[in-house]
């Protein structure tokens, strides 16, 4: 039933009119796994990002945008479908949509543009997702040449060879994706470095935050690339250009956690003469209204999908767009995950509302099994150390947390009386499960019959354009 839900619901796709002759250039560049926190222009004191610092003072920053999911498969699948990760039959790391569901190439298409990605795949089946592969690899390790994974010199020819008609370019980087060895380290001696509030201040942690954060100064590199070819090409003018930050980090409370440093992603947006330098946007939007609002930018409609084109905030015509977004993290089929453990979370940009749907299980994954950070907080005999632990690994039913006083989310409310609104948010959240078929618990003991046994992304690196089965 509900993958026929999901079939019935993509095919209504409205072209209404054909492309007009100044239709904009449409970039995304996503950089993978990364906490929104960490670049300059959004407040981080260490990180050296001069190229999204200059995009951002030329375009706008998104301040309250968040990612369905806190995992690279089912987040990349939610953004290029516009459709909730358990809707669209993603909704574990490593899976596969449903049989018909379409995604951002199928839409721009017949609107006239030529879709292209390079870099990191980590969708399936590729009959769902026909983008034009133009190079690149899932995952480099550091131990590729520099720029093989993430060959801009073939999107600089697809640039060129598409000159006078529309093109979309999706560039997925690497970095900053463990193993944290790309970049140079010793611009950030650990010793100098400021350690986030919700993280326990070790040794090993200052070692690994020095190299995570030299993997960023590495990605912003590749992003002042991608925009140097743009202007070298000469179509900087009239390119949207879309940079995220994918989900948090491997830190602990970061990546495969719906805390808010999991799923509150960094969004700047360009568009020469239309979007006004240096402006801040405090709508709320999700990864899920990215595909809408390309497809109304390239002069197309969208209906039936989750999201919602975010195109007004962009013209001035409102400052607000969603009420509340939700994100899910599936625990079952990951590497050395949890047996079942589900996580599901609504936010209205203020207060987060997190559901653990298996409070009497421990929380698992690559972090507890064998992550050096968390294993120094272990040994750590602090009481901040303990509290850090025990609240990764053992969850309470609920969690609210006020962002605007704890954006770390440090201190749970969900047991603090009145004056929050935990039922609210609570309320918003059944019905959602209910609209995305979501039945829960067994929702999540079904999750690895979403994950295909071939993985079109796991030979060599490379996105095979094989149909995973």
């Amino acid at each position: 039933m509900n993958r026929l839900l999901v079939v019935l619901v993509t095919l209504e796709f409205l072209s209404p009119f054909a492309v007009a002759q100044d239709a904009p250039n449409l970039l995304l560049f996503m950089a993978d796994d990364m906490t929104y926190t960490d670049l300059g222009c959004f407040g981080n004191p260490d990180v050296r990002t001069p190229h999204i610092d200059r995009l951002a003072r030329q375009g706008v920053r998104f301040t309250r945008c968040y990612n369905a999911a806190p995992t690279c498969s089912p987040l990349r699948q939610s953004l290029f479908t516009g459709i909730y990760p358990v809707r669209n039959g993603a909704h574990p790391n490593h899976s596969r949509v449903y049989d018909g569901v379409k995604s951002l190439p199928h839409y721009l298409r017949p609107l006239g543009y030529r879709v292209a990605i390079v870099g990191k795949r980590h969708e399936a089946p590729a009959s769902a997702f026909p983008f034009e592969m133009l190079g690149g690899s899932h995952g480099d390790g550091g131990k590729t040449p520099d720029g093989a994974d993430l060959p801009l010199d073939k999107a600089r020819e697809f640039i060129s060879k598409n000159r006078g008609k529309p093109w979309c370019l999706v560039v997925t980087s690497n970095q900053p994706h463990t193993p944290w060895n790309r970049g140079d380290a010793s611009r950030y001696a650990p010793k100098s470095l400021t350690v986030p509030p919700n993280l326990v201040d070790t040794p090993v942690l200052r070692e690994a935050l020095s190299r995570y954060y030299a993997e960023i100064t590495y990605m912003d590199g590749q992003v002042g690339e991608m925009l140097r070819i743009l202007k070298q090409q000469n179509v900087d003018k009239n390119t949207v250009v879309l940079w995220l930050s994918e989900q948090g980090s491997q830190l602990p409370f970061g990546k495969w956690t719906c805390y808010d440093t999991g799923i509150h992603a960094a969004a700047v947006l360009r568009w020469p003469g239309q979007v006004k330098p240096g402006s801040q946007s405090e709508a709320l939007i999700s990864y899920v209204d990215v595909v809408p609002t390309f497809i109304e930018l390239a002069g197309g409609q969208a209906k039936g999908l989750d999201g919602k084109s975010f195109a007004p905030l962009l013209r001035g015509e409102t400052t607000r767009h969603n009420d509340v977004v939700f994100s899910v993290n599936t625990t079952r089929g990951i590497y050395h995950g949890s047996e079942a453990f589900g996580i599901r979370s609504a936010t209205d940009g203020r207060w987060l509302y997190i559901r653990n749907l298996h409070p009497e299980s421990r929380f698992q994954n690559v972090v507890t099994f064998r992550d050096p950070v968390f294993a120094s907080w272990k040994t750590n005999e602090s009481d901040f150390a303990r509290s850090r632990v025990n609240a990764y690994v053992q969850r309470a039913p609920e969690e609210l947390y006020d962002l605007a006083s704890d954006p770390w989310c440090l201190k749970n409310l969900a047991e603090t009386p009145g004056g929050n609104p935990m039922a609210k948010l609570s309320s918003a959240m059944d019905a959602w499960m209910k609209q995305q078929g979501d039945l829960g618990d067994a929702t999540e003991r079904a999750a690895e019959s979403r994950q295909p046994k071939n993985r079109p992304w796991s030979k060599n690196g490379e996105y095979s354009q094989q149909v995973a089965k």
